[in-house]
């Protein structure tokens, strides 16, 4: 099953008088499942890519489909709703809310988007935060907290709405090696539980290993895609 589907997909900037070209008329295809990574240097286009793929970003032009809504049509309120519903992210800086606990950053997207009432939302996150083994720092302040231990917070609130889609901008970049490769374990085990579906932006080869697809971008364009075996 097609969970992505992009066809002469392009993105546009206005600099000033200036149009700056970001992503330029890329076609691909995600599977349902797939650990996915978006690969290349500074500037090719990869963070822009994941954008649009949730909902973050509009596309100037092409078409986009994701779990068989065309994305590119959405207004901002529906394309939140649909973000909201549908997708998780991971950040190389965590973006965890510094006021609230692990618990509490896990829950959130319970509480603002869906809704869930109070019981519901209390077994999800005590599941998630079990799920991350982050149950001993559960009231613990992301300032209280290591990188590595954040980073499970975040791919645990990344999780706990169900979300089909997972988007991971760099999500190691910040950790060193051991931390990094629990963190992708982690991840992987997570997909085998719930098939999620995993797309990376990434310069690390630790990420590149263990995609099964590699899509390479430069100045915008798709060079090349390799499928591991």
């Amino acid at each position: 099953m097609r969970l992505v589907h992009a066809k002469n997909l392009t993105k546009t900037y206005r600099a000033g008088d200036v149009d700056v070209p970001a992503v330029r008329g890329v076609d691909f295809a995600i599977e349902a499942g797939s650990f996915v990574a978006f690969v290349g240097p500074s500037g090719s286009g990869k963070s822009t890519l994941l954008n649009m793929i949730g909902c973050l970003d509009h596309p100037s032009g092409g078409a986009l489909t994701v779990l068989d809504t065309d994305v590119a049509k959405l207004d901002r309120r529906a394309a939140a709703e649909f973000r909201g519903k549908n997708i998780g992210f991971i950040f190389q800086d965590f973006n965890l809310i510094p006021v609230l606990t692990a618990y509490e950053n896990i829950e959130y997207p319970l509480i603002m988007v869906q809704n869930w009432p109070p019981a519901k939302r209390h077994q999800r996150v005590t599941n998630m935060l079990q799920a991350v083994g982050m149950e001993a720092q559960a009231h613990k302040r992301p300032d209280q907290l290591s990188g590595g231990q954040k980073q499970r917070v975040a791919v645990a609130r990344a999780l706990v709405a169900d979300s089909k889609l997972v988007l991971a901008d760099e999500p190691t970049a910040n950790l060193d090696h051991d931390t990094a490769y629990r963190i992708l374990e982690l991840m992987k085990k997570m997909r085998g539980e719930l098939g999620t579906t995993f797309i990376f932006s990434t310069h690390d080869p630790k990420i590149m290993r263990e995609a099964e697809v590699i899509f390479t971008l430069e100045d915008g364009r798709l060079l090349t895609s390799k499928n591991h075996e």
